[in-house]
C-alpha cells in the first residue's frame, strides 16, 4: 500500500471520471484503507446508512460477463429503479451535457450519427473500463432522501481517497439498471437498493477518452453571497 502524500486540496483537483484503466491489481489493504478513511464523512445523527460490496478478480469478471451479455441482447426486463437524470431537460443542463458528449466522442473518434460506436463505448461501463476493482453502493430501501445525501458525501471521500494512493475512479450509474443480476453475484440482499457503481484502479495514459478535461462553471454563476 503507497500513500503519494498529495495535499486535499490536490486529491480534490486531480479528481476525475477516468474510463480506461490499467489492468496493475490494486491490494485488499488498499482498498480498505480507501474504505475507512472515507467512512469519517458526515451522515444524519451518525446513522452512516451506506452499504460497499466490492468485486475483483473472477467475480469482477463474472459481474462484467453477465452484464455484457445482457447488455449485448438490448437490456430486456432490466428497469431501472430510479430516475438518475431530470424527465424533462432544460438549460443550462442540456448544454452542459451536449458539451461533454461531444467531448467525449471527439477524443474517441466517434462521430454523432455512429449510434452503435457511442453504444460500444457506454458498454465498457460494465467493464468498469478496465479497471481491476468495482465497488457497488447499496442503501436500505426503507431509508429516505437524506440518506442519498450521506452515501454521495461517502462516495466522494471514496474518489478523493484514492488519489492519495495514486488511484483514480470512475463513479457509474450505469450499473443500477442490472440490479437483477448484480445483488445474486454480490449477495445484496432484496432490502438494499443498489444506487451505483465505481471503477478503481490505476489511469490507463494511452486511453483517448482520459483525455478528456471538463470544465466546471464559475463561483459567480453558482453561488450567491448575502451579507
Amino acid at each position: 500500500m503507497t500513500d503519494t502524500g498529495i495535499s486535499a486540496r490536490e486529491a480534490i483537483a486531480s479528481r476525475r471520471s477516468v474510463r480506461g484503466f490499467l489492468s496493475t491489481p490494486v491490494s485488499r489493504e488498499t482498498v480498505e484503507d480507501i474504505l475507512a478513511l472515507a467512512a469519517r464523512a458526515p451522515s444524519g445523527s451518525n446513522i452512516q446508512p451506506w452499504h460497499v460490496y466490492v468485486c475483483s478478480g473472477a467475480a469482477r469478471r463474472q459481474v462484467s460477463d453477465a452484464i455484457n451479455a445482457a447488455y449485448a441482447a438490448g437490456g430486456e426486463g432490466h428497469e431501472e429503479e430510479y430516475h438518475y437524470y431530470p424527465k424533462q431537460w432544460r438549460e443550462p443542463y442540456l448544454g452542459r451535457r451536449r458539451t461533454l458528449g461531444k467531448a467525449l466522442y471527439g477524443h474517441l473518434g466517434i462521430p454523432k450519427e455512429d449510434k452503435e460506436g457511442m453504444r460500444r463505448h457506454f458498454g465498457r461501463n460494465y467493464d468498469f473500463f478496465g479497471a481491476p476493482v468495482g465497488l457497488f453502493f447499496t442503501l436500505d430501501r426503507d431509508m429516505e432522501p437524506g440518506s442519498w445525501l450521506d452515501l454521495g458525501m461517502f462516495m466522494q471521500n471514496i474518489m478523493i481517497a484514492a488519489r492519495s494512493h495514486g488511484l483514480h475512479t470512475c463513479p457509474q450509474q450505469a450499473f443500477h439498471q442490472f440490479r437483477q443480476i448484480i445483488g445474486p453475484i454480490m449477495g445484496i440482499p432484496d432490502s438494499q437498493m443498489l444506487v451505483c457503481g465505481m471503477a478503481l484502479g490505476y489511469e490507463d495514459p494511452t486511453e483517448p477518452a482520459n483525455k478528456l478535461e471538463t470544465e466546471r462553471a464559475a463561483v459567480s454563476e453558482f453561488a450567491r453571497f448575502v451579507e
